[in-house]
């Protein structure tokens, strides 16, 4: 029921049903009903003793037997005390148009209206309420929704509490990573440090990256705790308020509620989990290859013995026109290359493509290391080619060929081998670096936005001759990075 304002229940009792004011020198009957002496003994002078109806209570009909009006000065001193008193009045607000009482509730419109407002044409088909009933009503609606609201704060507590957790899980484990990999790359002579550096590297990044996010993400739930703490707050302090101030934009106040729907945040988990499982595998697969190649490393490192191995040299890249498909379209610096439609006119050059959609760098290599980046958008390959590679009808992309590639297609990463192979990566890269070693017969990609190894063609793999950078361009454009 609607909650009842104590004092205005006592006033009530207090006040004569016959003149509807504090009770003047009480008078009790035997049915337990109160009047003024003067109320009542007027009500009793008008009845005669001839009349058909007995004298009755006024306000039950009780009968009320001759000579039973008797004050009680005790009741009577309790009502002069209570008239003392100085209630202060409930503060009532009334109607704009016509300057009365909001007493009414209308549904639909959700507003609160006068009597008149209730006769006009504009309501009278609509569901109105006395405004304490209306204010009971959407009171138990603001609670349901206090409770949800109360929920969702809990369950956000919750996430800050175990994303704060598992940031801590996920350093510990890089750093169980980190000293894996260390123990690991103590093993391989000097030309390994490269890769040790960049698995370093890439385990630095994401420590770096673990507490940014988990900021990130304890930020964003500590703002929507705190929004779900303001809105709980003004609904509670609404809640405590007369109903005629209760259901002042009630419309509005319900639906924030009903908006206030709070996104659990994302977790770091998947991702992060994929990334560190990852490091285990690539140090497993390069400890393979070197075991597989472990007849021509020390021969190798022999040759190299007492000379520092150094970084691949970056080379500045150009294309070659003279090798480029007819319907490949080359920039005027020759650094970027795209598919255009129409078979543009050319000398049919021996060394031109006329099938495959490829173009050769104008730069050959052959010793040293040397290394260049690409980028492109859309399906693509990159890698080196031999200077001798076929150039006329359709080509293998593969070693057996005279390329060593790998290829972007529909969001998959694959090293052209014989068969292809799928590469495990989380995600495709969008620039490539290319790092050839012409005496160890070798090439290497690398993603060059994480500094992440993708794929190695090992040791021997490349033969001793001039080799060139090739491109494939399958979909949009391909671009060489100064």
């Amino acid at each position: 029921m609607a909650a009842v304002n104590p004092a205005k229940t006592l006033q009530y009792e207090l006040t004569c049903p016959i003149c509807l004011e504090y009770f003047k020198d009480l008078v009790p009957l035997h049915c337990d009903h109160s009047f003024c002496r003067g109320c009542i003994t007027q009500h009793c002078e008008t009845w005669t003793e001839g009349d058909y109806d007995p004298l009755c209570c006024p306000s039950c009909r009780a009968r009320i037997p001759k000579g039973s009006l008797r004050n009680n000065c005790q009741l009577a001193n309790i009502v002069e005390k209570i008239k003392n008193l100085h209630f202060k009045p409930e503060k009532e607000t009334l109607c704009e148009v016509h300057s009365k009482a909001l007493d009414l509730f209308c549904e639909e419109d959700r507003e609160a209206m006068c009597v008149v407002c209730w006769r006009s044409p504009e309501h009278r088909s609509h569901t109105v309420l006395l405004m304490e009933e209306a204010a009971q009503k959407y009171k138990e609606k603001i609670q349901a929704h206090l409770k949800t609201l109360r929920e969702e704060r809990e369950k956000l507590l919750e996430s800050k509490m175990t994303g704060e957790g598992k940031s801590w899980e996920y350093l510990k484990q890089i750093e169980k990573k980190r000293q894996q990999i260390v123990a690991e790359f103590q093993q391989l002579h000097q030309f390994l440090e490269e890769q040790e550096q960049l698995l370093l590297a890439q385990l630095e990044k994401l420590e770096k990256e673990i507490p940014k996010i988990q900021d990130e993400n304890i930020t964003k739930v500590s703002e929507e705790i705190s929004c779900l703490s303001e809105l709980i707050s003004e609904l509670e302090g609404k809640c405590q308020k007369p109903a005629s101030e209760f259901l002042q934009d009630i419309r509005s106040t319900l639906s924030r509620c009903e908006k206030g729907k709070f996104q659990q945040p994302e977790e770091i988990s998947r991702e992060l989990e994929k990334r560190l499982s990852d490091f285990p595998q690539k140090t497993v697969a390069l400890m393979e290859t070197l075991r597989k190649f472990q007849d021509t490393l020390p021969s190798a490192l022999e040759r190299k013995r007492g000379e520092p191995l150094g970084a691949p040299r970056l080379v500045n890249v150009t294309l070659d026109p003279d090798t480029a498909h007819p319907k490949l379209i080359l920039s005027e610096d020759q650094k970027s290359v795209r598919w255009g439609h129409t078979w543009q006119r050319l000398p049919n050059n021996p060394e031109t493509f006329d099938t495959d959609r490829c173009v050769l760098g104008c730069e050959g290599f052959t010793s040293g290391r040397h290394c260049w980046e690409v980028e492109g958008e859309g399906g693509w390959a990159v890698g080196v080619a031999r200077e001798s590679v076929r150039r006329k009808g359709r080509i293998s992309h593969s070693p057996e060929e005279g390329i060593w590639a790998v290829e972007q297609w529909k969001g998959q990463v694959r090293a052209l081998t014989s068969p292809e192979t799928l590469l495990p990566l989380s995600r495709a890269p969008s620039r490539i670096r290319v790092c050839l070693d012409c005496d160890q017969g070798q090439v290497t990609f690398i993603d060059a936005g994480d500094e992440a190894p993708i794929f190695t063609f090992p040791p021997g793999s490349v033969p001793g001759e001039r080799i060139q950078p090739w491109l494939w361009v399958g979909g949009s454009w391909l671009r060489l990075c100064p």
